[in-house]
């Protein structure tokens, strides 16, 4: 399947030298993380709270046990693994083809498949730390403790990951937006381009070849010279490097 859409991909990919990929939850989906706003995602659900609400930065300090519920269940897939789409891309890096992957997610499936420039523009489950103290806590502390997660200060844990009514990292955005601007291709993948401000940073792309990879029509359209409505792991694990 998708035999026209993969060629036209591969010839994209063949003429550039300077890829960067921005990608979305759906890019994960694959490795079974579930994303927020298809049709199976955590926004269908039902909850006491929506998942907007719990994962905001005010439910965190009001709710913090609440939080903690639902982040460890639904956003902590610790033993999820790289998928076709991840491998591919770190392939691409790895051949200096792909300078920057820009990712919303927070799995760290792309460093785990080999990527090194990985700009996470929402943090990591990956790095947590104690907000009394400052000491760094791994993924499977967190995961595994009884309730709220605690220093051995006392303190309370807090992942490094951008609550709702969380600003974006400065630096983090500045690289991004950098790698965007200076890239000659931009592959989109695996996201609806819903949440802002990272939706706007496709913007900054002035190169030659946009492509979209998305099982789902983006929210906002954005020109693309390709646009592949399939699973981006089955389209890209079919390029050649």
């Amino acid at each position: 399947m998708y035999e026209q859409e993969v060629k036209k991909l591969q010839e994209i990919i063949d003429d550039s030298s300077c890829i960067v990929f921005f990608g979305g939850a759906g890019v994960s989906t694959e490795s079974g993380i579930p994303d927020f706003r298809s049709a199976d995602g955590l926004y269908q659900q039902k909850y006491k709270y929506s998942p907007e609400q719990i994962v905001s930065h005010s439910f965190f300090m009001r709710n913090t046990e609440g939080f903690y519920e639902f982040y460890k269940e639904k956003m902590m897939f610790l033993d999820a693994k790289p998928n076709a789409a991840h491998r591919k891309l770190a392939e691409l890096e790895k051949k200096g083809k792909l300078a920057a992957v820009i990712t919303q997610n927070i799995d760290g499936l792309h460093q785990a498949a080999g990527s090194r420039n990985v700009l996470e523009l929402h943090g990591s489950i990956h790095r947590n730390y104690c907000r009394k103290c400052g000491e760094f806590y791994d993924a499977p502390y967190v995961k595994y403790s009884k309730g709220i997660p605690r220093c051995k200060c006392g303190g309370t844990i807090k992942p490094d990951v951008v609550l709702y009514e969380e600003g974006l990292d400065s630096m983090v955005i500045d690289k991004s937006i950098r790698a965007i601007s200076e890239a000659d291709t931009l592959i989109i993948g695996g996201t609806s381009l819903v949440v802002y401000p990272a939706a706007g940073f496709i913007d900054y792309f002035h190169g030659k070849h946009l492509v979209v990879i998305n099982k789902s029509q983006a929210a906002r359209e954005v020109g693309a010279e390709l646009t592949i409505a399939a699973p981006i792991g089955e389209i890209l694990g079919q390029i050649t490097v």
